[in-house]
């Protein structure tokens, strides 16, 4: 993709931040599909979490700083993890609206644009995100989800959700089969393509930093949401979201997601229902692998039995995730650090 950088303008209305890890091609293009498909003037930060794979230096070669000078590049020599590089990203920007978009995506058709213009149009709302699809144009359901509840979590521990994927009430979290290609009001925006005003950012405190990889757009739609904001997407602001492509172990990725699903469940669920979620959640590993291994027989299924073996290093694992991220990380944030009040 061949592309003209920005005019520098010295009052960007969008700032626009990416934190990368090993997804130095992705980056590259994920930063050349924002400059040819934005029209609104912004600065870009992108904080690179010390990639191994000279995604750095790409972004230098790529875009040097005389031809960029919206582009602020902070390379880090430690992996703080997603939600808390925020914390340094975002000081270093000064725009109104603040966009957080993930580095394996590709903005197309003035998403961007379209987006700021959307979040314009519904300042009610306070959260806004768009739809994602997959890179071969099929529709990426996570651009948006319900928060957990107890119903939906024994859903999908007893495979109610894998059986009734489109019911809206046997797969609750994921909206069942709606398509994403109207507006609506929704619990929680991904993190991949998040739009808030800066001023209600700070307010909230941003993303935790507790929750280093996953969680931290739920944890803080909730917070926002108990302060009367009502996160809401629109078809209008479509990019390409690859998904997963700076975490490749199966295992290790799914024991980040369920401390992150359990601390939710200890920060967010009534304390009345916290114990069963907490319990049900525990038992969602063992009925898959319980389930991929009757498959991995009756199918003689080499791949339903890897996944068996996977279920089960993550069932062995479970004191790594069942108590989340442990009581001292839970109080409330009620403003970023080193950020003005």
């Amino acid at each position: 993709m061949t592309v003209s950088p920005a005019s520098p303008t010295p009052a960007p209305e969008l700032a626009i931040i990416v934190i990368s890890y090993n997804t130095r091609e992705m980056t590259v293009e994920c930063l050349q599909s924002v400059y040819a498909e934005t029209e609104t003037p912004f600065e870009l930060v992108v904080v690179d979490n010390a990639s191994t794979d000279g995604s750095a230096e790409a972004i230098r070669a790529a875009f040097p700083p005389a031809a960029y000078p919206n582009l602020t590049l902070i390379a880090e020599d430690k992996n703080h993890g997603f939600a808390p590089a925020h914390d340094i990203a975002i000081p270093r920007s000064s725009a109104p609206w603040v966009l957080l978009l993930n580095p394996d995506t590709l903005v197309k058709d003035r998403a961007l644009d379209n987006l700021l213009a959307f979040a314009k149009r519904t300042p009610e709302a306070g959260i806004w995100g768009g739809r994602t699809t997959n890179g071969d144009g099929t529709l990426n359901p996570y651009s948006c989800w319900r928060k957990q509840s107890l119903w939906s979590t024994f859903c999908r521990v007893s495979g109610l959700t894998g059986v009734f994927p489109k019911s809206e009430i046997f797969n609750p979290e994921q909206y069942g089969g709606w398509d994403r290609s109207t507006e609506r009001d929704v619990d929680i925006v991904t993190g991949c393509l998040f739009m808030m005003r800066r001023q209600d950012w700070l307010r909230l405190g941003g993303f935790d930093p507790a929750f280093v990889m996953y969680g931290e757009e739920a944890d803080l739609c909730q917070r926002a949401a108990a302060q009367g904001m009502r996160p809401r997407i629109s078809p209008e602001a479509t990019i390409v979201h690859y998904g997963r492509a700076s975490e490749n172990v199966e295992s290790d990725r799914m024991v980040r997601v369920l401390r992150a699903k359990s601390e939710l469940i200890h920060r967010h669920f009534h304390p009345a229902t916290r114990a069963a979620g907490i319990a049900l959640l525990q038992a969602w590993p063992l009925t898959r692998r319980v389930a991929t291994a009757v498959l991995a027989r009756l199918r003689s299924s080499e791949e339903q039995a890897r996944r068996s073996k996977t279920w089960a290093d993550i069932w062995r694992r479970r004191a790594e995730w069942r108590n989340g991220f442990g009581s001292e990380s839970r109080p409330a944030r009620t403003t970023m650090r080193g950020a003005e009040s």
